[in-house]
């Protein structure tokens, strides 16, 4: 197994975007709970949720572009960037 990072940012403005898709969203990474080692919404500066960090282990990179290509959120057109890449854990730790 190996350790990847996906950093996604919505597209401006795209709050309501995001709430319509949440559950569906929220559910597909249920679904995927073994591969999911840490996940959460990235902040705007104003509080609202305006992006998505994903910490995944999986067998390789293509298994992790797949999760991205295939999360909601990504088919329902939200983000305006994403991003997937190796990660090697060198600080803390991910239970």
């Amino acid at each position: 197994m190996a350790t990847f990072v996906l950093m996604n940012v919505d597209k401006p403005d795209s709050l309501a975007l995001r709430l319509a898709n949440r559950e569906a969203h929220l559910a597909y990474c249920r679904d995927r709970a073994e591969m999911i080692r840490l996940g959460g919404p990235l902040m705007g500066e104003g509080g609202d949720m305006a992006g998505s960090l994903l910490i995944l282990e999986t067998d390789d990179i293509a298994a992790a572009q797949a999760f991205s290509d295939n999360d909601p959120y990504t088919l329902a057109g939200l983000f305006q960037r994403r991003d997937v890449r190796p990660l090697k854990i060198t600080m803390g730790q991910i239970a």
